[in-house]
């Protein structure tokens, strides 16, 4: 398929895990990608993306920084002249108990993963309302279901989901679409990171458990494809889960 023949894509997250996968699979149809993350690996993305015979560059950003955001938005857009989609990847995780959960803990996960994907959201709006383009974010089980440890990981991705609903109707006469994907079960270095607190009893994690075995971020990444082609060009302001019927 070349869905993205002729555009240009910025892929936050892209070092690895389901960022780094839908950095290639939207090079693999066609895209120029700009690649983005807080660790200089994302070099390597960018590398694999022009190996895929795309052009590709390669952005070290803390997307939690506003200026920091804003300079990258400007350097792609200075880099590629315009900008077609932005697919919101980044972002972290830690399990605590609630009662136990540092303030510092909190405003991180926070700080990262929802003030992040705002900042980049505004950043890049104005470039895809002149493209008529699209925003991916990526969100997750753990803010549809109940995740228990997840407090500020859930409500980060939770508050996603309303940012993405809120962008989707502000500006969806103007040609721009927003959408999230919500992974679950999908094996990533992220995921990797997950540790239950001490004490706790794995059987609370049995309702946010796959129905198959797990599988890898490319699976995530062909949804976020997906909903950033014309084949879902009638679709805006909702969610998809990618989670092995999870919460079916």
């Amino acid at each position: 398929m070349n869905r993205f023949e002729g555009k240009i894509a910025l892929v936050t997250g892209a070092a690895s895990g389901i960022g780094r996968a839908t950095a290639l699979r939207l090079a693999q149809e066609g895209a120029d990608v700009a690649c983005v993350d807080v660790s200089d690996k994302v070099a390597d993305t960018a590398a694999e993306v022009e190996k895929l015979g795309r052009a590709a560059s390669a952005h070290v950003c803390d997307i939690s920084d506003e200026a920091g955001v804003a300079a990258m938005v400007a350097a792609v857009i200075a880099r590629f002249g315009k900008l077609d989609v932005a697919a919101n990847v980044a972002g972290v995780l830690r399990a605590d108990h609630t009662h136990q959960l540092a303030m510092e803990h909190w405003d991180r996960i926070l700080r990262i993963n929802l003030t992040g994907t705002f900042l980049v959201c505004r950043a890049v709006i104005p470039h895809l309302l002149a493209t008529k383009g699209c925003i991916v974010n990526t969100s997750s089980t753990a803010a549809l279901g109940s995740h228990p440890w997840m407090a500020a990981y859930a409500a980060s991705k939770g508050g996603i989901i309303a940012l993405t609903k809120t962008i989707a109707v502000e500006y969806v006469k103007q040609g721009l679409r927003a959408n999230c994907v919500c992974p679950g079960g999908v094996a990533t270095p992220l995921h990797g990171q997950f540790r239950m607190p001490k004490g706790s009893d794995p059987e609370l994690l049995r309702g946010a458990m796959p129905l198959v075995p797990y599988v890898g971020p490319e699976h995530a990444a062909s949804v976020i494809a997906f909903l950033a082609s014309d084949d879902a060009k009638y679709i805006t302001g909702t969610e998809v889960r990618a989670d092995g019927g999870a919460l079916s």
